[in-house]
């Protein structure tokens, strides 16, 4: 079987989601069913942190700087490339956090045109014919300026800026035919469906269903669910953070894929007014062993494991937990009134019972 790659941009003005979207890409595209994605992070943000070079502060112009962008950007995609063909999955999603045209947005156009001829004479025709789509996710600096410096605190870019950069990062990548655009006109869980929405679309992939109830059910015979259902395992953990903000709630997720352990660190900020603003970042195992470290001993970590499948069209999710022998938590996505497979007893209905949220499950570690 032919490996089928697909390569998407995201990009946007800063504090647009690019991160929290990663991080659901990971979590929905998964080894188990048959997807491998790889991201390729923000190069300039690597060369500036990682490296020390910088377009300011007297180190290099920022004409000069985008050469050593340009050349690192090549180098990673062409990686990236290599990876896809070599991993056993035959389903490759490449994710780009940002892409070469969006260094145009920081130079002129004639200038950008120079600097990637440099690179075997590419043109910007070139550049764009080398991604299948684009989705830029607009800043949250224009319609949601309430969340702009949520989850970055050293964020130092005003709103003004924010907004410029936002409307040159379009402009730089207005020429490509595959472009999607996904504002703040809904609130920020919206926003990213429909930035999923659209992955699904460009993949050709049946869109996620969007109807979700909770349910309390009897144990089931799960390893029989295995083979008759063709259903996955997925070991997660999830741990409770300290935090001085009472309006913020820190958690990291633990979260096995195929052979592979991925990592996360969520916030849950809560309005004033009782909205939700909840971002999400992959993180290193490093990374995460040293959250470990804030762990908020009051609550216990939440271990589980989840089956998915889908049965007469709805997909549907099994939450086991080590503490409960005879009870397990339900998924159903789809239509509400569906025939569920016989062997799940449903004891009753639990959508948006506190009671079995994971921060209460964190606490009393009991259905």
């Amino acid at each position: 079987m032919a490996k089928k790659i697909t390569k998407i941009v995201l990009t946007g003005g800063p504090a647009a989601g690019k991160t929290t979207l990663i991080s659901r890409i990971l979590h929905e595209f998964k080894p188990e069913d048959g997807w491998r994605v790889i991201t390729i992070p923000e190069t300039a943000t690597e060369l500036i942190s990682g490296f020390g070079i910088r377009p300011f502060g007297g180190c290099m112009s920022m004409l000069a700087f985008q050469d050593f962008v340009v050349a690192d950007q090549i180098h990673k995609e062409k990686l990236a490339l290599d990876a896809a063909q070599i991993v056993p999955e035959d389903n490759i999603l490449i994710i780009y956090d940002r892409a070469l045209m969006d260094d145009k947005a920081y130079i002129s156009d004639e200038e950008f045109a120079e600097v990637i001829a440099r690179f075997d004479g590419r043109t910007e025709a070139d550049v764009l014919a080398n991604y299948d789509a684009v989705i830029h996710l607009v800043t949250c600096a224009k319609g949601a300026e309430f969340a702009y410096n949520l989850g970055n605190e050293a964020r130092t870019e005003s709103l003004e800026y924010a907004r410029e950069m936002d409307d040159r990062t379009l402009r730089a990548w207005s020429g490509h035919p595959n472009l999607q655009i996904v504002d703040n006109s809904a609130d920020f869980d919206e926003k990213m469906n429909r930035a999923m929405r659209e992955i699904y679309r460009i993949l050709g992939e049946p869109e996620p269903m969007v109807d979700k109830r909770k349910y309390l059910i009897a144990m089931p015979d799960v390893a029989s669910l295995v083979p008759k259902y063709n259903a996955v395992a997925l070991d997660m953990m999830q741990t409770y953070l300290y935090s001085a903000n009472p309006d913020v709630e820190r958690r990291i997720r633990q979260q096995r894929n195929g052979g592979d352990y991925l990592y996360f660190y969520t916030e849950k900020h809560t309005r004033p007014d009782g909205a939700k603003w909840v971002t999400e970042k992959p993180v290193s195992e490093k990374e995460y062993i040293q959250y470990l470290m804030e762990g908020d001993n009051r609550l216990h970590s939440v271990r589980k494991t989840k089956y998915r499948f889908i049965y007469e069209g709805c997909r549907y999710e099994i939450d086991v937990y080590p503490f409960s022998d005879d009870r397990a938590v339900l998924f159903q996505y789809g239509k509400v009134d569906a025939d569920r497979p016989p062997e799940l007893k449903v004891i009753r209905e639990v959508t948006g019972d506190p009671a079995y949220k994971n921060r209460q499950l964190a606490q009393v570690q009991a259905l």
